[in-house]
């Protein structure tokens, strides 16, 4: 038995939680997240608490019973208080920019690259160098953090890219002149 999956989900006074068969939304101030988990565990509201038990004594449903408490605990969090990551960009001449609802990547390339933002994330620019990636979506927030940082990881002889803000970069020694 799990022993995360025993514990429940508390929920804050301005959450709201809906529950249809697999699917639940979860709606706060900080935006509607949704989602639909395997038809193994039995999930139910009472008392602002949202409990989850497996249906049967399968492996797979006992799996999922900590799994599917663990992500509405998650889904519960960024209604209410929302998800924040933060990126930086390290080279000379690499910079940000937001355009409408794309954001603008100078990195070194020949062309600019243009990131579509996704509906349900907020993108902040600072100083041309610092991105701030904020959205109610835990999978949603990490999943942009993760394909910005994607078009130019930080390398290790220099140290310049996208990194997420306390990345420890391994740097390498370069070449020696003998």
């Amino acid at each position: 038995m799990s022993r995360v999956g025993k514990v429940p989900v508390i929920i804050p006074a301005k959450v709201k939680v809906d529950i249809k068969d697999t699917t639940v939304s979860v709606d706060g101030p900080k935006g509607k997240v949704s989602r639909t988990f395997a038809p193994v565990v039995s999930i139910t509201v009472a008392d602002a608490k949202v409990t989850v038990a497996p249906l049967d004594e399968s492996r797979f449903s006992r799996a999922m019973f900590g799994t599917a408490r663990s992500v509405i605990a998650g889904m519960v969090k960024g209604a209410s208080e929302g998800f924040v990551k933060e990126l930086e960009i390290q080279g000379v001449g690499f910079k940000a920019a937001l355009k409408g609802k794309q954001l603008d990547l100078a990195l070194g390339y020949s062309h600019p690259i243009l990131f579509d933002i996704p509906e349900g994330i907020k993108i902040t620019v600072n100083e041309g160098t610092k991105l701030k990636v904020e959205g109610a979506d835990k999978q949603l927030v990490g999943m942009v953090t993760s394909q910005i940082r994607s078009f130019y990881p930080p390398e290790p002889y220099k140290g310049k890219g996208v990194r997420i803000v306390g990345e420890r970069v391994r740097r390498k020694e370069g070449k020696t002149v003998a």
